[in-house]
């Protein structure tokens, strides 16, 4: 995609005192045909603090931890979800959950979910999560056997899916039956490719009656859930997500509302699957066309866990294992752009930003910076060796955004992802099939714009 036109720029300091960039309002459709290459084109011409208009509407981009650091964490009040693009897409569909709410109401949400996010609550779902592991290895063994490729990034979008709703809300899932997974895929094709202008197509029309069909179907088995568990009482014998919302009282001795309940269980539901099965997918894609490191991640696998199936308890020894994880997921971050709006005027880099600004931070482009990365653009896990983590900026890397609204989920997706990835490469040999590419594509989440298509062989020592 080539650069903005510099035509006209909009002067460091001037008139309307705004960030550089350029002065002409940018098409959507321009911005969206490669917004990865875009990011980087603006930063690269106009500086880590710059801005854009679209549609009229004034657009800052801020590259640097510190910048992010103001908006995310220092001042996170005055930084909000409301009113952004991924409010206009989101709210319709999940209501008011964490991901999309804001103020005193996101933080009694945040006080009431935070102790069934917690390390030690998360790691009781270790079984399930083998499990799935364990049968998807199975699955993907038995294709090797026939000699096929399988499509890995659908099926951790699978796998990924059964686990979260598993965890939320246990056994009684089954009776939706695959109807729930379908339902799920029907909303990512929707709103993967939505924004916000529908083109009056066949096609379109045909992915939006699917998407209302499909929020209709989660919103029933959601609410049905949720009766049929009020009606038969909290008491911590289901062991999952849902009962342990269900038993939370806030400082005023309140619990959730069913409209709540509703709201939560569907954030992270959507919230929590695909971004999960985005790490993954990358991941097994950066091993394989890093040999030396799939290797070395073999090699601890075999020392740690040997051939019977993982626990929580091994995670600790898996030391590489996870860096490579930590890396893969710093160079293609599931979630590649965050957008808040400006509640109130504020300073942000010697500027005023005027209230009502769109933000956005990208870690894409902060995750390449080449001032607190070297070599950014190559794969190296020993960047996350402890004391290189702690020589490096705070919110210079955030997979899981920053600050008090840092994704509550960080702990049960690594948890996850290590597991699974434990199990798969325990067993399974996975390489890029003959013929394919693998692209980036930014959607909701960074994908690979193909699908990531892999043949497999069974492992044999």
């Amino acid at each position: 995609m080539p650069r903005p036109s510099t035509s006209g720029v909009i002067p460091a300091a001037g008139s309307d005192d705004r960030p550089p960039g350029p002065a002409e309002d940018l098409e959507l459709a321009g911005i969206r045909a490669d917004p990865l290459i875009f990011l980087q084109d603006l930063v690269g011409e106009y500086g880590d603090l710059c801005s854009h208009r679209t549609r009229g509407q004034n657009v800052w981009f801020a590259n640097t931890p510190e910048l992010v650091q103001h908006i995310l964490k220092d001042n996170y009040t005055n930084y909000t979800k409301a009113g952004t693009p991924d409010d206009f897409m989101l709210t319709p569909l999940l209501g008011k959950g964490l991901l999309t709410s804001n103020g005193a109401q996101w933080e009694r949400q945040r006080r009431l979910s935070a102790p069934s996010f917690r390390r030690v609550a998360v790691e009781s779902f270790d079984g399930l999560m083998v499990e799935a592991a364990d049968d998807l290895a199975t699955a993907w063994g038995e294709a090797a056997d026939r000699g096929e490729a399988v499509r890995v990034d659908h099926d951790f979008t699978a796998l990924t899916l059964r686990v979260v709703a598993s965890a939320l809300l246990g056994s009684e899932l089954t009776a939706a039956g695959r109807g729930f997974g379908q339902a799920v895929d029907d909303i990512n094709r929707f709103i993967g490719h939505f924004d916000g202008t529908p083109p009056q197509d066949a096609d379109f029309r045909a992915r939006l009656r699917a998407y209302t069909g499909a929020k209709g179907f989660l919103d029933r088995v959601v609410r049905t859930m949720i009766g049929a568990r009020r009606l038969t009482g909290s008491d911590g014998h289901h062991g999952d997500l849902l009962d342990a919302m269900l038993g939370a009282r806030d400082e005023h001795a309140n619990a959730f509302s069913d409209q709540e309940l509703h709201d939560q269980v569907l954030t992270m539901v959507m919230a929590g699957h695909e971004t999960t099965a985005k790490a993954l997918s990358w991941t097994l894609h950066l091993l394989d066309r890093h040999p030396e490191h799939a290797a070395r991640v073999r090699e601890e696998i075999d020392r740690v866990v040997g051939t019977r199936l993982p626990t929580a308890a091994d995670l600790s020894g898996l030391v590489y294992t996870r860096q490579c994880l930590d890396e893969a997921i710093r160079l293609f971050p599931p979630v590649w752009l965050i957008s808040r709006l400006a509640v109130d005027d504020d300073m942000l880099g010697g500027f005023r930003i005027p209230a009502g600004t769109l933000v956005c931070v990208s870690p894409w482009t902060l995750h390449r910076h080449p001032d607190h990365w070297e070599a950014p653009e190559e794969y190296r896990p020993e960047r996350f060796e402890p004391e290189q983590q702690h020589a490096r900026a705070g919110h210079a890397y955030l997979p899981f955004g920053g600050g008090p609204r840092v994704c509550i989920g960080q702990a049960f997706a690594t948890t996850e992802a290590m597991l699974v990835l434990t199990v798969v490469l325990q067993r399974l040999r996975l390489t890029q099939a003959p013929g394919t590419t693998v692209v980036p594509e930014a959607l909701v989440t960074l994908r690979p714009r193909d699908g990531l298509l892999m043949t497999v062989e069974r492992r044999h020592g």
